[in-house]
C-alpha cells in the first residue's frame, strides 16, 4: 500500500513501450509538465493497452515497473478537460494494474 502522500499521475497519451528510463522521464517533463525526480509515480499505458510502465525517482536513480497482461486490458483514466495527465490515488492504481478482462475473440469456423 502506498502512503497517501505519494502523488500518482497517469499520462493520458498512449506511449511507446520501447521507451525506457530517460525517454519516459522526458515525457513526464515535457508532456505532463512535471519534474520526474519529484518522487511522483508516473504511469504510462502503451499503445497496446496490455502494457503499462510506472516510473519513479528513488533517492539516487530511476525505478521502472513494467507489467504486461495476457487476458486483460489496462484502462487508463481520461481527462475531461484535455489534460495530459490525471492524478489518481493508490486504490485507483491498484485497480488499474489489475486490468479489465477482455472478451475472447471467437474464431469463426469456415465452412468450405
Amino acid at each position: 500500500m502506498l502512503p497517501s502522500s505519494v502523488r500518482i499521475l497517469v499520462c493520458t497519451e498512449p506511449q511507446d513501450m520501447r521507451r525506457s528510463f530517460d525517454r519516459l522521464a522526458e515525457v513526464a517533463r515535457t508532456v505532463m509538465g512535471e519534474e520526474p525526480q519529484s518522487g511522483t509515480l508516473f504511469v504510462f499505458v502503451g499503445k497496446r493497452p496490455t502494457r503499462v510502465k510506472i516510473l519513479w525517482w528513488d533517492r539516487n536513480g530511476y525505478c521502472l515497473l513494467y507489467k504486461r497482461l495476457h487476458r486483460a486490458l489496462f484502462t487508463a483514466p481520461t481527462a475531461a478537460d484535455g489534460a495530459r495527465s490525471v492524478r489518481i490515488d493508490g486504490a485507483a492504481l491498484a485497480q488499474l494494474l489489475e486490468g479489465v478482462a477482455r472478451e475472447e475473440k471467437r474464431q469463426q469456423r469456415r465452412l468450405h
